[in-house]
């Protein structure tokens, strides 16, 4: 008789770092991500030179990005990051 065993790997959320200059965007973009049980916001960017030193630091596994910010835009930034 043969024995089979499962081996379940722990389910982990996925982390996120928003990253806009309008601080009621962030907000509520939060509010949507806390509604799902498989993310995890991590940290909030008001500008691109934040989220790549967060990015840096945290090491998402999402970077939610706007494109439209001051210092560095979103697709600077994003060049930075990946």
């Amino acid at each position: 008789m043969t024995h089979l065993s499962v081996v379940r790997s722990e389910h982990r959320k996925r982390q996120v770092l928003l990253v806009d200059d309008h601080p009621l965007i962030r907000q509520i973009l939060r509010s949507i991500m806390e509604a799902y049980p498989d993310f995890e916001v991590i940290g909030e960017a008001a500008d691109g030179e934040q989220a790549i030193a967060l990015t840096a630091q945290y090491n998402p596994d999402v970077v939610l990005m706007d494109i439209n910010m001051p210092k560095i835009n979103g697709i600077a930034a994003t060049r930075c990051i990946k």
